[in-house]
């Protein structure tokens, strides 16, 4: 029973996570509504998605203790330090690229700001780089919590950033205008573009 609850809380958390997400990337269109105040707003939702994604965390934890009975196989079929090394290599670029992303966008990754400009560093070659990132940290914790199960529920999260990398992009959009969209054209979403010019 407790394994059924811990995969319903989950999806809700998932949901949730996605719909504050979306809405803290939108504080341009907000602001259209209610003023400036749209900013603080927006942060606000962003720390309401935070917590939600720190439950759905949690409950991959609780997974591993309470697992659903399934006919999938509770481990990999491989030695534990495999998974490990699996995760490691997953998690050092990945935690690298959001890492990158959260010192280059610097303190609009929590609160956005209206007079925030273009960002620039690993913006330049990218334009999602914490949420390339973030989003293959459920698959280190999938593996570093050995279970196929998780490795598999860990795919629900790539439409979730999808959704939300586009809803930023068009309050971006918004906000910037022609520049964001001449700057959409010349770098890649979530890999770097090859210069196509010859």
């Amino acid at each position: 029973m407790i394994a059924w609850i811990n995969l319903a809380v989950l999806i809700v958390s998932a949901v949730l996570f996605l719909y504050f997400y979306i809405k803290s990337v939108g504080p341009a269109a907000l602001e259209r509504k209610i003023g400036e105040v749209a900013y603080a707003r927006c942060k606000q939702y962003r720390l309401i998605a935070s917590a939600f994604e720190s439950i759905a965390l949690l409950n991959y934890i609780i997974y591993f203790f309470y697992p659903l009975p399934l006919s999938l196989p509770l481990t990999f079929p491989w030695e534990y330090w495999i998974s490990v090394l699996i995760a490691l290599g997953i998690g050092i670029p990945g935690g690298w690229l959001m890492t990158k992303g959260l010192i280059d966008a610097g303190e609009e990754s929590l609160a956005p700001k209206k007079e925030h400009t273009l960002y620039g560093g690993i913006y330049k070659k990218i334009r999602h780089p914490q949420a390339a990132g973030e989003v293959t940290l459920w698959w280190v914790a999938s593996f570093m919590l050995n279970s196929p199960f998780l490795a598999i529920i860990s795919f629900l999260w790539l439409p979730v950033f999808y959704i939300f990398c586009r809803a930023e992009e068009k309050d971006l959009v918004i906000r910037y205008g022609e520049a964001y969209l001449n700057y959409m054209k010349n770098t890649g979403f979530v890999l770097p573009r090859r210069n196509m010019k010859s």
